[in-house]
């Protein structure tokens, strides 16, 4: 597992994210239990109290969930993963069309360029 963290953000943050991700493309599925604090500390080379801080937020959303004597595990609920998913989908097309419109582009410029590449790509 790759963990490209950078200075842009809080290193914690970074991490939910990279964790999030792992969730919703399948590295970890409903129900399965998650690596130690120490373990993805160690694999993500970072500060054990600061993984322990990403997975209490992972937790405190509800995407983690802690059995006392067992460990980790990640949500068997599958809406709520499926609707992060969607959330985070949402949250980057939004984002390509707001640099878009930086760029000078309006709404129906970028769907035409979109379709352009879909189309290329076809070929």
């Amino acid at each position: 597992m790759t963990w490209n963290l950078n200075s842009d953000r809080p290193i914690y943050s970074q991490l939910v994210d990279k964790i999030k991700m792992d969730i919703i493309a399948g590295v970890y599925k409903a129900g399965d239990k998650i690596p130690s604090v120490r373990e993805l500390a160690a694999d993500a080379s970072v500060n054990p109290n600061t993984m322990q801080k990403a997975l209490t937020e992972l937790e405190r959303e509800g995407l983690v969930y802690s059995q006392r004597t067992s460990g980790r595990f990640i949500t068997e609920d599958q809406d709520m993963i499926k609707n992060v998913k969607n959330q985070l989908a949402i949250d980057q097309i939004t984002e390509f069309f707001e640099k878009m419109k930086q760029l000078g582009y309006k709404k129906e410029e970028t769907m035409q360029l979109i379709e352009h590449a879909l189309g290329e790509e076809k070929e």
